[in-house]
This record gives structure tokens, C-alpha cells and sequence, in this order.
């Protein structure tokens, strides 16, 4: 019996690990994709990210937090920096 006592133990280590990332994952905010429609209830803008390094419209993700406090992700398109104007 003590031969199987480390699998045992791996394994329900593994269980409550998997379980920890499936509920750290349901708490993260969903990604919301812009549209001309989409209603915003922007309090405090947490972060943007920055676009890529080519000439091209690229999705980018900006974190913000609504009047209730409660955390979003919108994903928009922009124009990539990668453009020059020579």
C-alpha cells in the first residue's frame, strides 16, 4: 500500500490544483468585442494595450473597471504603429 501513496497523493494534488485554474479562470472578465452599438460604463480605465509593430488594423485589449466596480476586458481594432508616413 505504501508503494501507491505518492500517486494517490500526486493526483489529488493534481485535482485541487486543476480546480484552483478552473476557478481562477471563471473569475477572470470575459473578453467583450467592440461594435458601434456596444454601450460603455467606463469609471476607471485599468490598462491598454499597445498595438503591434505592423501597418495593419489589430485587435488590441483594454482593461477598465464599470460604476459598480466590477472589472472588463473590450477588445477593439486600431491601426498597427507599423505605418510611415515617407
Amino acid at each position: 500500500m505504501k508503494c501507491f501513496m505518492p500517486v494517490v497523493i500526486a493526483a489529488v494534488s493534481c485535482i485541487v490544483l486543476n480546480s484552483e485554474m478552473i476557478q481562477a479562470a471563471e473569475q477572470q472578465p470575459k473578453v467583450e468585442t467592440y461594435s458601434y452599438d456596444t454601450k460603455l460604463d467606463i469609471a476607471k480605465v485599468i490598462s491598454v494595450e499597445e498595438p503591434a509593430n505592423v501597418c495593419e488594423a489589430v485587435p488590441v485589449h483594454m482593461v477598465y473597471e464599470d460604476h459598480q466596480g466590477h472589472q472588463h476586458v473590450l477588445e477593439y481594432s486600431v491601426m498597427g504603429k507599423g505605418c510611415s508616413n515617407n
